[in-house]
């Protein structure tokens, strides 16, 4: 009997890929030294469609991700973004979605990088991507990258289960920009920190845009150690151009990765 092994690709999703393609870079060159067969893809899932109630074009579009993930054999596509995570599980019937965060306790970090913000005089708070509200071990990840950076964190009252959005999801943007800035300060209240943690980029545009200190977990991960007076970088994904140029670099890193 021929057993066949599990292939695994990489999938960093839309926001990601916008905000930071170092990150998204850095991120597979790791996952390469541990899977040198990995696979990579570099489209939308179509959760905006779907949450805006176009559910012919949601199939459309899932189906072009379904055939690319197909077409170069892939299992199990390890993904950065929570939409995407739950987008795929509840769509696809051939394909598993994997989340980065529960994926890196289970495969390690360079050991170069453990400890490395032992001496950060830094005081993250931890904002939960709402959309994974109940993904606890999804949650302990994070968690566990962040102790194994050495960053002290604080916990809201409003994290893990009982996650408050970060007026991004739901396209309220777009339909109701007042109301998202409220839902956007009303997150942002819960913590008594001005640095906040994030593990979506986009949760990271809305923290931003009130006034808070955000970083993604990435940027910490593979960026330098952040201390009281290190500044959090741009917020690319307020300027669409931008955020589109970024894009495009992501989608050559990511053939390129998977050629090397």
């Amino acid at each position: 009997m021929t057993v066949t092994a599990e292939r695994k690709g990489f999938m960093p999703g839309c926001s990601l890929p916008s905000y930071t393609p170092d990150g998204v870079k850095k991120t597979m060159e790791y996952l390469k030294t541990v899977y040198p067969d990995l696979g990579g893809v570099q489209k939308c899932c179509g959760k905006g469609t779907k949450a805006l109630g176009q559910e012919e074009k949601f199939k459309e579009r899932f189906a072009g991700l379904q055939q690319d993930m197909d077409d170069i054999g892939i299992d199990t596509i390890i993904v950065a973004c929570q939409n995407c995570y739950k987008t795929i599980n509840e769509t696809s019937e051939t394909t598993k979605a994997e989340s980065l965060w529960t994926l890196l306790p289970k495969i390690g970090i360079p050991e170069e990088l453990r400890g490395k913000a032992k001496d950060s005089d830094v005081v993250f708070g931890i904002h939960d991507s709402c959309s994974t509200r109940y993904e606890k071990e999804l949650q302990d990840g994070v968690r566990w990258v962040l102790k194994e950076l050495g960053y002290r964190v604080e916990e809201s009252e409003h994290s893990r289960e009982n996650a408050r959005c970060c007026g991004f999801g739901g396209m309220i943007v777009p339909a109701n920009p007042d109301l998202a800035t409220r839902v956007m300060q009303r997150r942002a209240d819960d913590f008594t920190t001005d640095h906040v943690v994030v593990y979506c980029a986009a949760c990271r545009a809305s923290m931003m845009k009130v006034g808070k200190k955000a970083f993604h977990i990435l940027d910490l991960l593979w960026g330098p150690v952040v201390h009281s007076d290190t500044a959090p970088p741009e917020d690319v994904l307020s300027k669409p151009a931008g955020a589109w140029i970024n894009r495009y670099k992501s989608k050559r890193i990511v053939k390129q990765v998977v050629k090397n």
